[in-house]
């Protein structure tokens, strides 16, 4: 029986004088080995394969394990390799979501999305991250070269906009080398400065005033590490999670160590924190340049100063990523790009 497409009037087959001109068009037909995954694979109602047709701009129809793709030629290839990529992605055990059909349009114009999932040919890993709790793969372009810089670089600056999966990826990355034994300490920090506010109008003992900053990176490591296994190394002293002041005069060696919303340290904490770095070590700082929260008179931020110096030096990469890459709903894109447009040409 062919699919039932979600409409608001419920028909169970999109009237024919709604389907998008065929003419001088291509019709693909995909076949699925393994059945088990199919409901999961079109989603409740077939909103999956309604979510393709609405962003490629092709009629998907469905009979059993067979789907008919029709529609321009190369969006009928992207929408395969897309649903070979959904196939694929469930097989291996990973969770489909509105968000990952997204990001896998998204790279479906990217030569390199079944290398993704399957690997790419002559025996190459696939890419991804696997931790306790979830296999992470990328969900944009530039998270592929993240990704990969997060294993190759010593030091990474990743540059760019909320919701593109920075400190994510980071996190995740580090939760990954900790399990493994590769780096024997998870550092997370970050400047506790937000939006003008300040540390001593908060109540509570220093932990409870600067919790709140951090909390994005708790976050971030509860959804990669059981919550029992992140409090144990916590309390072991694997895992810790404190603000950048509490980095000087240390040295980092055998550790994994994160600093997120860079774009608000100075450039003398920025040059203490890099010089922190020891042996075996691996530094990742994120932020995002447009978004210096720096109280007036401080000065330029240490992130936008320190890129300027080390871009190109050996051993560190610099990846940016744009609205085009952020992950979280696609209004937040919207969002973000609205925002940055209305601010063009302002010293942020």
């Amino acid at each position: 029986m062919a699919r039932k497409l979600p409409r608001a009037d419920e028909a169970h087959h999109r009237p024919e004088q709604h389907r998008p001109d065929l003419h001088r068009r291509a019709r693909v037909e995909v076949e699925f080995d393994e059945q088990t995954v199919l409901g999961a694979l079109f989603g409740q109602f077939d909103t999956n394969l309604v979510q393709i047709e609405n962003r490629l701009g092709v009629y998907i129809s469905a009979r059993g394990n067979r789907v008919l793709i029709e529609g321009p030629e190369d969006s009928v290839a992207r929408a395969r390799d897309v649903l070979k990529g959904m196939h694929q992605r469930l097989l291996s055990g990973q969770d489909l979501d509105s968000g990952a059909v997204e990001s896998l349009i998204a790279m479906s114009v990217e030569p390199t999305l079944e290398g993704i999932i399957t690997g790419a040919p002559g025996g190459a890993p696939p890419i991804m991250i696997r931790t306790r709790k979830k296999t992470i793969i990328p969900r944009s372009p530039t998270q592929i070269d993240y990704m990969k810089a997060l294993i190759s670089n010593d030091v990474i600056f990743a540059l760019g906009p909320a919701g593109t999966g920075k400190t994510y990826l980071a996190v995740a990355q580090a939760v990954a080398q900790l399990i493994s034994g590769s780096v024997q300490r998870l550092i997370l920090s970050r400047p506790a400065v937000e939006a003008g506010e300040r540390l001593g109008f908060l109540p509570g003992d220093m932990k409870e005033k600067v919790d709140p900053y951090l909390r994005p990176l708790y976050d971030a490591l509860y959804d990669c590490m059981p919550p029992e296994q992140v409090e144990r190394r916590m309390a072991s002293g694997e895992i810790e999670i404190a603000p950048i002041a509490f980095m000087r005069g240390r040295t980092l060696a055998d550790a994994f160590v994160i600093l997120d919303e860079a774009q608000n340290t100075t450039p003398a904490q920025m040059k203490m924190f890099l010089t922190r770095f020891g042996q075996n070590s691996r530094m990742v700082i994120c932020g995002d340049p447009k978004q210096v929260d720096l109280p007036g008179g401080v000065g330029a931020s240490g992130l936008n100063d320190a890129v300027q110096r080390l871009e190109g030096v050996e051993g560190i990469a610099t990846v940016r990523f744009s609205t085009a890459d952020v992950v979280r709903h696609p209004i937040v894109g919207r969002i973000v790009e609205a925002y940055e447009g209305k601010n063009e040409g302002r010293d942020a």
